[in-house]
């Protein structure tokens, strides 16, 4: 596995589960994904608990807050891009009409992060590494593979994005769904697309995909673990395997078994 250490600005850089049941989370995606795991205390008492894969960092979790639980703040996956100041990206996400959720602050000595929220409602937090670079492997088996926005509107929230991070923006028709790359350079940085009316009243998010080696074992996996199944397993042509999931505390995340 090629360890990185250093995420490009632009690009999808940590997973981040927020739960309220860290014991629980553990069980299922360690099974899933093959993760390890290490609790650190981190500010106000609360426990920030490191996920690992072959001894390298790819994700974390923590346990909501009462206070947010108190105000329907749901289990949930944050999303985090890196961005090279963690202070102007979020002044410039504010600028193109979006909102800091909250404002720039120092995690330690690992890096500097805000969190900002789209003009049609997706959160997304912003990490501007020092000592901490992000997830240490992605795109490998048990690890993040894509991040994807589900969005009510495509050609508003592109923009937005697009001039925040300076993604260029490839639509693309996939059966009867449109459906759009982000590019950050060479490579795609994530996807978008529009919210169907036959999800029902879902509100924009980011969402994010972890590769697993065959997807229809791997739901059979979750599913005796307790999680449901939202939606497939089903095929994308010349791209792989995906199911869309749920674990115990609701949260929403997907599979993906790439094609060759």
């Amino acid at each position: 596995m090629r360890e990185i250490v250093r995420h490009e600005p632009g690009t999808f850089c940590w997973p981040e589960l927020a739960t309220t049941d860290a014991e629980a989370a553990k069980k299922l995606y360690g099974a899933l994904f093959g993760w390890t795991f290490e609790d650190q205390p981190a500010a106000a008492g609360m426990t920030y608990t490191f996920a690992r894969l072959a001894g390298k960092d790819v994700a974390a979790l923590y346990v909501l807050e009462a206070a947010q639980r108190e105000r329907g703040v749901p289990p949930h996956w944050n999303s985090y891009a890196a961005v090279d100041s963690a202070d102007e990206s979020a002044m410039r996400a504010l600028i193109l009409g979006g909102t800091i959720v909250v404002k720039p602050f120092d995690v330690g000595a690992s890096g500097r992060m805000a969190i900002v929220r789209d003009p049609q409602g997706a959160t997304l937090c912003l990490w501007e590494a020092r000592a901490h670079p992000g997830a240490q492997i992605i795109g490998e088996i048990g690890s993040l593979c894509w991040t994807e926005l589900a969005t009510t509107d495509p050609d508003a929230a592109g923009h937005f994005y697009a001039s925040l991070f300076g993604w260029a923006l490839k639509k693309q028709e996939t059966g009867a769904h449109a459906y759009t790359e982000l590019w950050k350079g060479p490579r795609p940085a994530g996807g978008m697309m529009a919210i169907d009316k036959e999800w029902g009243p879902m509100p924009p998010a980011w969402g994010v995909y972890f590769r697993v080696a065959d997807c229809d074992a791997t739901v059979a996996k979750a599913k005796t673990l307790g999680a449901r199944v939202l939606a497939g397993p089903d095929d994308i042509p010349k791209v792989g395997r995906y199911a869309f999931l749920a674990d115990r505390e609701g949260t929403t995340f997907a599979v993906m078994a790439l094609a060759p």
